[in-house]
């Protein structure tokens, strides 16, 4: 019997179906900021971004398709049960009620609000207060009633909010606010590098793991089922996907670059659109962006504490999905009113160490058939990743380590640019799959005797 084969348009619509996944308003945030920071040297800084913020989320759904995974924390059980947990812990708690969540609520604030408010309301945060309460009290409702409405909504404002960008960015190539001003801060030295850290704070490849599943079940209700079909939908929807996030991005980062002349150096990437909005098309383009970027945010945030009630259920037996919801919501509404520019600094430090432990997971997971799925290659390559991934993040929290970070600048290479985690990693691979061969000899001397 012949295998099942998808159309080309079936894996266009899971294509933009994943893009939809990855492209939440809180993304919009970061590739304006990027371009007003890297100045003339945006198109370096955005390779890096690129590959991070697009490459790496396209190969973690490939990983998880490759792998024939049938939830998102089997890649990290070849490294050790415990470790997976506390990955896939980690992963949720990021995504979710630590930073993604109230980003949501923060991100739609800053650009749908707070622009119409002025005095105390906007000065004093008593704005923020008021509409993070509102915003997260219609999240837990409708997270407590999921119907229809909320995916009709967000299959009609995704497109909505792309069209209203789209006026932005064509405006901004046709008529430019200015031009890219001299790099600043890490830009001016190592903008390839400050990009490609730049690209953990859109948190698509932690959130890839775990969309990577929801792909897969889409392939195979249109009736497929080999593994090699799996894997070539799965790749086409992702270079889909991958496609309009990168047009996405490189389109506002170019909005950003050619801002600072009218608009002046701001404080994070709400701000820019806002103001290029309110340049371009006054107070109307305001409220349409705004009212965009509202709904967008709040489809964004159902979702996300839905899924994360749904995944922490499985810890807490006495706390039912209600109770998780209701937990989620207020918890989100007390950390949204940090702001978005506090929001952002503090993830840093926790993207810093989780992101290259996910990294090495999905290119091992790549190279899986080299090694023959050895555990020890895992546990090598993982182990010498987190210890110094934990350091990166001490340090990306401004925390003094003295010594320690004296020796890691000297004798890490690529540790001054955030990405010391690398050569470790492909040591530790090399040193477990050595053990696994001598191993290997001493059990079948063992047998020989």
């Amino acid at each position: 019997m012949e295998a099942k084969k998808i159309s080309f348009g079936d894996t266009l619509a899971i294509g933009l179906m994943l893009f939809s996944l990855f492209f939440g308003a809180g993304n919009l945030i970061f590739p304006p900021a990027l371009g007003q920071a890297a100045g003339s040297n945006i198109w370096t800084a955005m390779i890096g971004f690129l590959l991070t913020g697009v490459g790496l989320p396209l190969l973690g759904v490939l990983a998880i398709g490759l792998s024939g995974s049938s939830d998102a924390g089997a890649l990290a059980r070849k490294v050790h049960p415990r470790f997976a947990t506390v990955l896939m812990v980690s992963t949720y708690l990021t995504i979710g009620p630590l930073f993604a969540i109230p980003r949501t609520g923060a991100v739609s604030y800053e650009i749908g609000i707070k622009p119409f408010l002025s005095g105390e309301a906007a000065s004093q945060g008593v704005g923020l207060i008021i509409y993070s309460l509102v915003f997260f009290a219609v999240t837990c409702w409708l997270a407590l009633n999921p119907t229809k409405i909320v995916d009709r909504v967000g299959k009609v404002l995704t497109p909505a909010l792309l069209i209203m960008l789209g006026f932005l960015v064509i405006q901004a190539f046709i008529s430019p606010m200015g031009v890219p001003q001299a790099p600043t801060g890490q830009y001016q030295s190592y903008a390839f590098f400050k990009g490609f850290q730049e690209g953990y704070l859109t948190m698509d490849t932690l959130a890839s793991i775990v969309f990577g599943i929801i792909v897969i079940n889409a392939i195979k209700s249109k009736g497929v089922q080999s593994a090699k079909e799996i894997t070539k939908v799965c790749t086409g929807a992702g270079l889909i996907a991958a496609s309009f996030l990168g047009i996405v991005y490189v389109s506002l980062a170019y909005l950003g670059a050619t801002s600072v002349g009218a608009i002046g150096q701001a404080a994070n990437g709400g701000i820019i659109l806002s103001k290029a909005a309110n340049l371009y098309y006054g107070s109307f383009g305001n409220l349409v962006l705004g009212l965009a970027i509202l709904f967008a945010c709040l489809t964004t945030s159902i979702g996300l504490v839905s899924s994360c009630a749904t995944y922490f259920a499985q810890f807490f037996p006495k706390l039912n999905y209600r109770m998780l919801v209701f937990i989620l919501s207020a918890f989100s509404t007390v950390i949204a009113n940090v702001g978005l520019t506090q929001l952002i600094s503090f993830s840093v430090p926790v993207l810093v160490s989780i992101y290259p432990l996910v990294i090495v997971l999905i290119f091992l997971s790549f190279l899986d058939p080299l090694f023959n799925s050895c555990s020890e290659v895992y546990r090598g390559s993982l182990l010498f990743t987190t210890i110094v991934s934990v350091v990166d993040g001490l340090v990306a929290a401004n925390l003094p380590l003295g010594v320690v970070h004296k020796f890691f600048s000297k004798y890490v290479p690529l540790f001054d640019v955030s990405l010391g985690w690398l050569v470790p990693a492909i040591v530790g691979a090399v040193l477990g799959y050595l053990l696994s061969l001598a191993n290997a000899k001493s059990e079948v001397k063992l047998e020989s005797i």
